[in-house]
């Protein structure tokens, strides 16, 4: 199976060109293929593919194999490699996703894509506001906020509080809580000011990881309700940077993506 590696704001994925490729059993490639020591190392499998009622479609898979229903920062991977590699012919299109469909935006740079916007759709809130919670035996406060995909939102008074949690230890308390049926995508922000929020993330199925593209419109849009922020404001991850915004309650997500590698892998 030939493969590209991606990065948007260090959150990396296997992509496939299914344009060309076929992936048989994709939950079970994902877990061979996500493992950093015995397979190429990624945060899950991010098939690309045809699609009936878009120009072209998103079909993903976190590192334990299950099926997740939208990625924002493999959104734009998929856009980039899908523009780069001529599979649509406009600066604007649409992407097919468990989520729904998206509308894309390319800002190229000598022919190839730089930016990519992602009208991200409305966001709902979920939860009661705030909603209190016992986390590990601790009383703690979150928002809840659906993107396509479930999110709960949670506030740390210092950026030094956020950079000393250890996540490895108490990420899966707050994934697998029973609040969470379906389990959940934990987000934790330092508001610095009005136009900078700082996060890190622990996603459903993955754990800890550099960045969560819908985690970052999840996390502006539930500051952005509080008062806390402007409507346009710029998420800091462990990974890099992304411009979320809100216009007529719709949320768009600006950021880049990268080519790490390509290789092939047997089965």
């Amino acid at each position: 199976m030939k493969f590209v590696k991606m990065q948007g704001a260090g959150n990396d994925y296997v992509y496939v060109d299914c344009f060309k490729e076929k992936v048989n059993n994709p939950g079970e490639v994902a877990i061979k293929v996500s493992d950093r020591h015995f397979g190429v190392g990624s945060d899950g499998l991010i098939l690309i593919c045809p699609s009936d009622i878009a120009d072209v479609k998103m079909d993903m898979y976190n590192a334990d194999g299950s099926r997740g229903l939208m990625c924002g920062n493999g959104s734009r991977c998929v856009a980039k490699y899908a523009y780069d590699h001529g599979y649509v012919k406009s600066e604007e299109f649409t992407m097919e996703t468990g989520a729904g469909i998206k509308h894309i935006k390319i800002e190229p740079k000598n022919k190839k894509a730089e930016y990519i916007n992602v009208n991200m759709g409305r966001a709902k809130i979920t939860s009661q506001f705030p909603e209190k919670i016992l986390i590990n035996g601790e009383e703690k406060e979150f928002i809840g906020v659906d993107v396509g995909n479930p999110h709960a939102v949670y506030y740390v008074d210092t950026l030094e509080e956020l950079q000393n949690m250890d996540l490895n230890k108490v990420g899966e308390y707050y994934e697998k809580h029973e609040r969470f049926p379906q389990k959940v995508n934990s987000e934790f922000i330092y508001v610095e000011d009005r136009k900078n929020i700082h996060m890190r993330v622990w996603e459903r199925g993955s754990g800890e990881t550099l960045a969560c593209g819908t985690g970052a419109c999840a996390s502006a849009f539930a500051t952005m309700k509080k008062g806390d922020c402007d409507t346009l404001v710029r998420v800091h991850l462990l990974g890099g940077e992304l411009d979320i915004s809100l216009v007529d309650d719709e949320i768009y997500m600006r950021g880049r993506a990268e080519y790490v590698f390509t290789g092939e892998i047997n089965f």
